[in-house]
């Protein structure tokens, strides 16, 4: 399927043209309008697609598939990988601490290996 072996890249693309399509519109009140229908729906979709990744993810991890693996597949870090998994999203300032002050990681406790 060509959609595997591009890693979704022509999706994006065209997702990133409608959003140059909708910055590039003429008549300012009608780009504002268009704007402000897209905000509205972002976060809901966001969150979708989110939840998404994060099914992935935790499928991988049950069939004991390693966060390197993981990451190398969907273009992520090993540790973006854990917190996916943890359920993490957002900045590190919102995520609860962990011994010492530190969040697990690579090499630590909460190591993939």
């Amino acid at each position: 399927m060509a959609e595997d072996q591009t890693g979704g890249k022509e999706e994006v693309r065209r997702v990133f043209d409608a959003l140059d399509a909708l910055e590039a519109m003429e008549d300012p009140a009608a780009r504002a309008r268009a704007i402000s229908a897209f905000l509205r729906e972002q976060q809901p979709r966001l969150r979708k697609l989110s939840e998404l990744r994060r099914d992935y993810v935790l499928e991988q991890r049950r069939q004991k598939v390693t966060r390197k693996k993981i990451a190398a597949d969907i273009g992520v870090s090993p540790s973006t990988v854990q917190d996916i998994e943890q359920g993490y999203s957002g900045s590190g300032s919102t995520r609860p601490p962990t011994g010492k002050g530190k969040r697990g990681g690579d090499g630590g406790e909460g190591s993939d290996e």
